[in-house]
């Protein structure tokens, strides 16, 4: 059941983001809510779809489409296993397994890297710098699906500074994809802007809108693989981000026809035979490298993340019809041989242990 709020911006909240301005006890039970329900086209502003980040002016009209809120209350923690790289009593570097949600959400309540967190550290002992009470540690994220390299933050102080890094994109962020087809050049970049889809409301899309957001990502190819009797071939490629849009990278390679493996969401132009996911029940999207000056040592922290499993079993049963690594793919392939392999299960997509 919804049901609509009008509220006029007042002297006092002008100059103030939207989404600060929604994030209160009348509209929105946190920031973090009022920030979903923007960017889901649920709030407008004078009868516009406007960001999060807008700032509102004395006597803007805002409504606001409110659903049933997840009642808010302090987040439990849940001992779910988590693979810590790196830890000191400002931040923590972990591999994310896939299936695994960053935070609580209307659709996922719990069994969350939160309520992981939460359990490990304690809600003290993780930063609060989302401006609510549902993100503690939390200061980027990676899509459910997606494994690997993430940060997360026990002090206020390095959560800020460290999300002023990945706003500066100062934090070099690597991950490895394989997409269908053959890509005919050898690296590239892709510059479109990415909003909420139209027609469906939980998917991005590249359009243009007054919502549309910048999204930045560079390419370069590994490997490719000649097609098979299921499949038109495959390419194994690296992905930097320049930005941190939702579910940037497999928005962006669907829009250029190049699909991310087993992804069951972005898989338009996906062969049709089911043998064309290669037994993945996840896309092949893994965070391999991490990059990001410490914020209170100023010391450079590095870190890379190898293949899991799943991940290794699809690339390995294509290998016959690799056409051999490009100078990029010896160096990104030697890197993950190197590299410790995630020591945590992904989590069952549908009961979430």
């Amino acid at each position: 059941m919804s049901r609509s709020v009008c509220h006029t911006v007042t002297s006092q909240e002008a100059g103030k983001r939207l989404d600060q301005v929604c994030g209160s006890p009348e509209l929105y039970a946190t920031r973090s809510a009022a920030a979903r329900a923007i960017e889901e086209g649920n709030v407008l502003v004078n009868g516009k779809n406007l960001s999060k980040s807008y700032l509102v002016a004395l006597g803007d009209t805002i409504v606001c489409a409110l659903e049933d809120e997840r009642p808010a209350g302090v987040i439990k923690g849940q001992a779910i296993p988590l693979d810590i790289r790196y830890e000191d009593d400002d931040l923590i570097v972990l591999s994310k397994q896939a299936g695994l949600v960053c935070h609580p959400s209307l659709d996922h309540e719990d069994m969350t890297l939160v309520n992981a967190l939460v359990y490990r550290y304690g809600d003290a002992g993780l930063c609060h710098v989302q401006g609510d009470d549902d993100r503690p540690g939390i200061v980027h994220r990676l899509d459910r699906d997606t494994s690997g390299l993430m940060l997360a933050a026990k002090t206020d102080e390095a959560g800020y500074l460290l999300m002023d890094e990945i706003r500066m994109r100062s934090v070099d962020r690597h991950y490895i994809a394989l997409v269908h087809g053959l890509i005919a050049h050898d690296s590239g970049m892709i510059d479109a802007p990415i909003a909420r889809s139209l027609n469906e409301r939980t998917r991005m899309a590249v359009r243009e809108s007054p919502s549309s957001r910048d999204a930045v990502t560079t390419f370069q190819v590994l490997q490719r693989f000649q097609p098979g009797a299921n499949d038109n071939g495959y390419t194994l490629i690296e992905c930097k981000l320049f930005t941190g849009r939702t579910h940037q990278i497999r928005v962006h390679m669907q829009y250029t026809h190049h699909p991310v493996v087993g992804d069951p969401v972005y898989d338009a132009h996906s062969p049709k035979k089911e043998e064309a996911s290669l037994g993945l029940n996840r896309q092949f999207l893994h965070s391999y490298h991490l990059g990001f000056t410490h914020p209170m040592t100023d010391s450079e922290m590095t870190f890379s993340d190898g293949l899991p499993r799943d991940l290794q079993t699809a690339l390995q049963s294509i290998e016959p019809r690799g056409k051999g690594l490009s100078a990029r793919g010896e160096e990104v392939m030697a890197q993950l041989r190197q590299a410790p392999v995630q020591s945590v299960e992904p989590l069952d997509p549908f009961t979430g242990y």
